[in-house]
């Protein structure tokens, strides 16, 4: 072949596409791989976040065993199906008191008869009447249970503020933060007690009229700063009575 002449572009030489084509095949193919392999694990990954519930408030939890299986709150065979939407699991004692709210309990202890039954009480407030506290009262009592207990119960009372009842109580004197002195109205009230089934929230008995007397001030006071106005809690004596009516 005779040279070109002098400045004239010498075409380079072609080259196969042949490798390209084969590269080309085996990204593809490796993309798909990552592709399928990435839905996969994004799935896990997201079904894994689903299964591991939040833990509820308590007074320790321990770390979940990814071995192990997770809690059901579904109605074991025999069990009738709750029937209620508003029906929640309970992971403290304060969480039984939905129950003066309506809503029963999936996990509480089965209610056959209120002798031997364990009882969680609480009351609400006029300042307060959704927000409920807890009564503590008949320790060594055969229906007392104690916070850690709340498993065990199958009875709640809920003593729920007669709208009207406020009645005349007392003056008392407290030192505020600072050291100022404050005067409190300390009022009287009543309160109507009934007795429900914790794991249906049906109401199963009444304690009656429970007073909550104002007639001496207490150690501890918590009051609204607005109408410095606090309302005293029901009675424990009366309390512990209609307990002991109810559940002897």
């Amino acid at each position: 072949m005779t040279a070109p002449p002098y400045g004239a572009p010498v075409p380079p030489p072609q080259k196969s596409k042949k490798g390209l084509f084969i590269g080309l095949g085996i990204g593809a193919v490796v993309l798909l791989l990552l592709i399928t392999c990435g839905g996969v694990i994004g799935f896990v990954a997201f079904n894994d976040d689903d299964d591991d519930p939040t833990p509820g408030p308590s007074t320790s939890v321990a770390a979940p065993d990814p071995t192990a299986a997770s809690p059901s709150v579904a109605p074991q065979p025999g069990e009738p199906e709750p029937d209620n939407n508003n029906a929640v699991t309970a992971q403290s004692s304060s969480d039984m008191s939905a129950v003066c709210d309506g809503s029963p309990i999936l996990n509480a202890a089965p209610y056959t008869s209120p002798k031997g039954a364990k009882v969680l009480t609480f009351s609400n407030s006029p300042e307060r009447p959704s927000s409920w506290r807890s009564e503590s009262f008949g320790y060594g009592k055969p229906y007392y249970a104690r916070s850690t207990e709340w498993a065990t119960v199958g009875i709640v009372g809920c003593l729920t503020y007669i709208e009207g009842s406020e009645g005349p109580g007392r003056k008392c004197d407290y030192k505020d933060s600072s050291q100022k002195t404050v005067t409190i109205d300390y009022v009287s009230s009543r309160y109507t007690l009934t007795f429900h089934n914790a794991k249906t929230g049906v109401k199963v008995g009444d304690g009656g009229t429970v007073n909550a007397p104002a007639t001496r001030c207490p150690s501890f006071i918590s009051y609204n700063r607005t109408t410095m106005k606090a309302y005293a809690r029901p009675d424990d004596g009366a309390l512990e009575l209609a307990l002991d009516k109810f559940t002897g």
